[in-house]
């Protein structure tokens, strides 16, 4: 048994001919608002050369398991290399720079949302090109490959391993009886959840409770939220815009953590399945519990000994308490990634408290990162199952997951994932840190939350971290050499982990 590279290469090339038609969105952009075109009419032509190149390799590839995990694999990384090709080629800013352009193409594709902008404005990047950023981290939400599955005859015969490969969470729910089809109900209903924020997003602006929303920004966000992405035009984030805007967003982040196959249930009828889905119900309570206690410490100024002028609008004020506190936390536990407020500002219990929540991330099937919501499920069933079993062995309990029992091999692998994310955590905390120390970037002032926070984010696909890397700052004084181990940390978290370390075996090219 081999692997077949020039099938996976093959179809790698199909995906990148495709994605040639995504670069007419910024060029439309380049001709509304009559800026250069040359950034996106040079890409497209690189990448449909290399695309074309690559699809000659097998005129008839077959796809097997193996072959999957390579073609999800080198998509996502070929993907994010052309991405880079507008910033390198508009020139415009620091993320000009080689390194800087592969860190926000692959932060936009994986929906990390870290940023190496250092100044997010129209005068000194375009607009066309800000929308190019918008709009990789919408082709990047429900998956590239998932949506080549979708329009593409000849990935239909595969498509089953590769959605298992790429989707998020520990597997993807076969919805319908062909995958080609259930591949479109997903992106179908994500396009449609992205359109309906917009429309409302734009809406306020038209009944003025949002000045700031213009169409642009409107359609900006709608690309950004859904998939759990957080870049944004505006360098304040979220911050930019009135409450109304806030609140707004929160129910559609809430709802990109939600696993898209309970939207499909209730549209065919089945309005229990929310209330019935013990995954859902715990992602709830997660999100309830975390928003009121950040909430009581936003109110109370806890951690503060004085207040400063960013929390003089919230201490004491319940309202805004509670609006930051729902958005940061949805925001950060969703993997999202926006932010309402610069949150630098808040005590060490809220700072606390939103850390925690960068290892949570979303449901199976959601467009978030991190851990997801259903591992962290049943490590919690398991362990009470130990607990019963400790006090009464000869009892037979089997962990259920919405109404089905687990096999100890399923469980084993969610063991297996959660302890190899957590050791990968704490081994690139180190390795940064040497790095950091060893190039001299941040004058060596970064502290040890702040470096945690950056592997954290990275890893989870969250995006701002703390102190030098918070909301309101960026990735920037990085060395190149540790941006791109951020980079490598970005691509294996947007593909959970083992879909990449596998090729990094003897037996799976040997066997």
């Amino acid at each position: 048994m081999y692997v077949d590279w020039r099938a996976s290469a093959s179809l790698v090339g199909t995906v990148l001919q495709y994605l040639t038609i995504t670069l007419a969105v910024p060029t439309i952009v380049a001709l509304v608002y009559g800026e250069p075109l040359l950034p996106f009419v040079a890409t497209a032509a690189v990448t449909l050369v290399a695309g074309t190149a690559l699809s000659s390799l097998d005129r008839d590839p077959d796809l097997g398991m193996r072959e999957a995990f390579l073609m999800v694999g080198a998509t996502w990384l070929a993907v994010a290399l052309v991405g880079a090709l507008p910033y390198l080629v508009a020139g415009d800013g620091t993320v000009a720079r080689p390194a800087n352009a592969l860190f926000e193409s692959m932060s936009g594709f994986t929906t990390t949302g870290a940023t190496v902008m250092g100044d997010i404005s129209f005068d000194t990047h375009s607009r066309a090109l800000l929308m190019w950023r918008q709009l990789t981290q919408w082709l990047g939400g429900m998956g590239i490959v998932v949506l080549a599955v979708a329009i593409l005859p000849e990935l239909s015969v595969g498509g089953a391993q590769l959605m298992d490969a790429e989707a998020p969470g520990p597997g993807i729910e076969k919805l319908t009886p062909r995958i080609a089809e259930t591949a479109r109900v997903l992106w179908g209903i994500y396009l449609a959840l992205t359109l309906l924020e917009i429309l409302l997003l734009y809406g306020l602006y038209q009944v003025g409770l949002a000045p700031e929303m213009t169409a642009y920004n409107a359609i900006a966000h709608g690309f950004t939220t859904l998939p759990t992405g957080g870049f944004s035009p505006e360098a304040y984030s979220i911050e930019a815009f009135s409450a109304a805007v806030q609140w707004i967003i929160v129910p559609f982040m809430i709802a990109a953590g939600t696993n898209f196959a309970l939207f499909w249930y209730v549209l065919n009828g089945e309005f229990g399945r929310f209330r019935r889905d013990s995954e859902f119900r715990f992602y709830a309570g997660i999100l309830g519990v975390f928003t009121a206690v950040l909430a009581g410490t936003l109110f109370t100024g806890a951690g503060l000994s004085t207040v400063p002028d960013e929390m003089t609008a919230i201490v004491g004020d319940l309202e805004p308490s509670i609006r930051h506190a729902a958005f940061q936390v949805v925001s950060i536990i969703t993997t999202t990634g926006y932010a309402s407020v610069d949150f630098n500002a808040w005590g060490m219990p809220s700072k606390a408290l939103l850390f925690v929540g960068l290892f949570i991330g979303g449901s199976a099937g959601s467009t978030g990162g991190a851990i997801k919501i259903v591992r962290w499920l049943v490590i919690v069933k398991s362990l009470k199952r130990e607990l019963f079993t400790t006090i009464h062995p000869e009892a037979v309990s089997p962990v259920r997951l919405g109404g089905r029992t687990l096999d100890e091999r399923a469980m084993r692998g969610i063991y297996a994932f959660t302890l190899l994310y957590l050791v990968i955590f704490f081994v690139s905390v180190a390795l940064l840190a040497l790095n950091t120390a060893r190039t001299g970037a941040f004058d060596g002032s970064l502290t040890v939350l702040e470096l945690m926070a950056a592997i954290a984010a990275t890893l989870g696909n969250v995006g701002p971290g703390f102190g030098a890397i918070g909301p309101m700052n960026s990735y920037l004084d990085f060395a190149p050499s540790s941006k791109l181990f951020m980079v490598f940390l970005m691509w294996i978290g947007r593909l959970e982990i083992f879909p990449v370390l596998v090729l990094l075996t003897q037996a799976y090219w040997r066997s």
